[in-house]
């Protein structure tokens, strides 16, 4: 309760100045004249004056306001090494229980992890705090508490940043007698060709050690599976090649053996993400018979920046004799010793469109052909009347690769090529536009050649739903049939055309062994804070998925089907690190977070980082447990004035001067009889002694 002094004059301010200026006068001039009853007369007109700027005394009702105090836990995951996490929750307990006891304080608990999940890096803590305190003013908050390792990463350069004047303290967990290894990436490459051998730059680092270690395992694994072993000493750099083996992302693992004794071993594990990337995939195209749609492929393919295409056009058979000179037969020769024996493995790709025997090609070098298949190599086989006949390609040694036997028949009636059950799961005629009407909203086609599928999976149907689209594996490479040619009619916009662009280039890039167009594929990515796994199948159903975070703990997922033979499960990522998916079969591997985390560049616990700007604001760092294990907690005690707030088991926190005003009270001192009273009196005693 405050009392106060106001006024409320009851004229302008110039009136009560003329009015005091001239009782001033009247004043001076009766002591300078000696008139009788001066000073009573001096007193009568200076109560009037004061009686109009209208006095009045004011009572303020006012309520204290609690001092402020937050306290910031923690929870980053090296606060879950050791015993840190059982100390935090102890200590946060003890001091909420002693908050609970002291009248005039207001406790705000933050929990902070790692800001934005798994896109953050290291622990702000201090982020943390002012977020807490942001809606309240400065003169409230009481201080602040931090439960952490000492491992923050936003700690400012000094108290004023903070944005208030209280005291800062920060109670340790950990131990200081703490060991650990580590190992970093010092250098690593992004990108490289499929195919290249690359270095990656590794430190070994041992803290806490006296001494260093004997030599230490370093093991290497690509994609989950063991590649290599190196041996290095702590302390030292080491450069480890490595082979990027296929195209998308080459995920390189790389962990050194435990440390006796030492904190953890996450840390002792590194992850390197390359993005493989192909050359120019090289296609040889073979076109055969003249046909109306001769320059499709050749138009898509040349339209594709990431493949280089050779193209040859059998346009007479050499036996063929009518006079033409010989100059004028081709601008080159069809090389085909060069194509098809000495250079044939630098292809990725051999299509043969319309491609009839004509004797250009000996049988010896489809021997080759096949030979190329089993090894890696790819076929397409895009038939027409030619793959019915006689001169059929099936009929050399290049059948037993080809997964569809010709029966000679042929189909000349229009149709609408549709997509099968099978093509419907198959990520190369998946969701193709149009596909999912009933008929396909795609032009007719008019010839289809009628064919008994050996092996391999029908993507699409024809007439009479006769296998139209057939694609298989041999060995390690991969042939496709597509019996018919009249896919001409699409990229002409024949009743509208057809998805031809799309179809023919899947195709091409699913037998060139596209990543993103697998039939059967496990992949793990990650978006913001969790991890997605996708399981593409041509099957009908899906096992259920093991997930692996990076501390071991692992997660049970069940995947449900988002579209035909792609089927979906997603997790929380709280953890930066290696995360690894497993469905029984397939394993794969996604890396949450940047490749050297600062939260494990140095785990051991630490009150040096935190100390200068703790002591500058007049509180302390202090760890929480002793030699013997014991959990320390401090007591808390209010001080409204000091330059220090800390001592020998305790941390004190300013309390707060703030009140919040609830009401006033106002007595006027001229209102009313008690005004009248000291005017009259004041009156009255001037008329008393003139009388005298």
């Amino acid at each position: 309760m405050i009392w106060s002094l106001s006024f409320a004059p009851l004229f302008p301010l110039w009136v009560l100045v003329a009015a005091a200026i001239a009782a001033l006068a009247l004043s001076v001039a009766a002591f300078v004249l000696r008139l009788p009853a001066w000073p009573l007369r001096a007193l009568a007109m200076a109560l009037l004056v004061f009686a109009l700027a209208g006095p009045a005394v004011e009572r303020e009702d006012r309520e204290p306001l609690s001092s402020v105090v937050s306290i910031v836990v923690d929870e980053s995951q090296s606060q879950r090494l050791g015993d840190r996490a059982t100390s935090t929750n102890e200590a946060l307990a003890a001091l909420e229980q002693r908050f609970a006891a002291l009248p005039g304080y207001e406790l705000r608990v933050t929990r902070a992890a790692r800001g934005d999940g798994a896109t953050a890096d290291g622990t702000a803590l201090f982020s943390a705090l002012a977020d807490s305190l942001s809606d309240v003013p400065p003169e409230r908050i009481g201080g602040g508490v931090m439960i952490t390792d000492g491992q923050v990463h936003d700690i400012p350069e000094k108290a004023a940043d903070l944005g208030f004047d209280a005291p800062l303290h920060a109670l340790v967990t950990g131990v200081e007698d703490e060991i650990d290894r580590r190992l970093a990436i010092a250098r690593a490459p992004k990108f490289a060709l499929v195919g290249s051998e690359q270095v990656v730059t590794l430190q070994l680092q041992d803290r806490g050690v006296e001494t260093a270690a004997d030599r230490v395992t370093i093991t290497v694994r690509r994609d989950g599976e063991i590649v290599t072993q190196q041996r290095a000493q702590p302390g030292s750099t080491i450069d480890i090649p490595v082979t990027v083996a296929h195209g998308g992302n080459n995920i390189f693992e790389f962990s050194a053996d435990t440390l006796e004794g030492e904190l953890t071993e996450l840390n002792n594990r590194v992850v390197v993400t390359v993005e493989g990337i192909r050359e120019n995939l090289r296609v040889l195209l073979v076109s055969g018979s003249p046909h109306a749609g001769e320059r499709t492929w050749r138009n898509l393919l040349k339209s594709d920046a990431s493949v280089d295409l050779v193209h040859f056009t059998i346009l007479r058979p050499p036996d063929k004799q009518d006079g033409t000179p010989i100059n004028q037969l081709s601008l080159i020769a069809f090389p085909t010793r060069e194509l098809f024996s000495v250079k044939i493995d630098e292809f990725d790709l051999i299509i043969f469109d319309r491609y009839e025997r004509r004797g250009v090609l000996p049988l010896l070098y489809f021997d080759n052909i096949a030979r190329f298949v089993r090894e890696g190599g790819a076929v397409l086989v895009a038939g027409g009347p030619d793959y019915a006949e006689g001169g059929s390609i099936y009929r050399t040694p290049l059948s037993p690769v080809l997964p569809a036997e010709p029966s000679g028949m042929i189909y000349e009636e229009p149709f609408r090529a549709a997509i099968s059950q099978t093509g419907s799961r198959h990520p190369v005629t998946r969701g193709l536009p149009g596909g999912n009407a009933e008929p396909p909203a795609w032009s007719r086609w008019f010839r289809l050649v009628d064919a008994t599928i050996r092996n391999g999976e029908t993507l699409m149907t024809g007439a009479e739903e006769k296998p139209l689209l057939v694609l298989s594996r041999e060995g390690e490479g991969r042939v496709a049939v597509l019996l018919s040619d009249h896919v001409w009619l699409w990229a002409r916009g024949y009743e509208g055309g057809g998805p031809h662009v799309a179809l023919l280039r899947r195709l091409a890039h699913w037998l060139m062994k596209e990543p993103d167009l697998e039939e059967e594929a496990l992949r793990l990515t990650s978006r913001g804070v969790e991890v997605i796994a996708e399981r593409q199948t041509i099957g009908e159903s899906v096992s259920d998925m093991t997930l692996t975070l990076p501390g071991g703990e692992t997660r049970n997922l069940t995947p449900t089907e988002v579209s035909p033979g792609l089927w979906r499960a997603s997790a929380p990522a709280p953890d930066l690190g290696l995360y690894s998916v497993d469905d029984g079969t397939r394993k794969a591997l996604v890396h949450v977070g940047p490749p050297n985390p600062r939260e494990f560049t140095d785990v051991l616990s630490t009150t040096e980082t935190l100390a200068p700007l703790a002591e500058e604001t007049g509180g302390s760092v202090r760890r929480l447990v002793d030699a013997g294990g014991n959990v320390l907690i401090p007591r808390v005690v209010p001080l409204r004035r000091a330059t220090s707030f800390a001592g020998d088991g305790w941390i004190g926190f300013r309390t707060s001067d703030a009140s919040v005003l609830k009401g006033i009270d106002r007595y006027p001192l001229f209102a009313g009889l008690l005004g009248l009273a000291l005017l009259l009196g004041a009156v009255s005693l001037l008329w008393y002694r003139e009388g005298r």
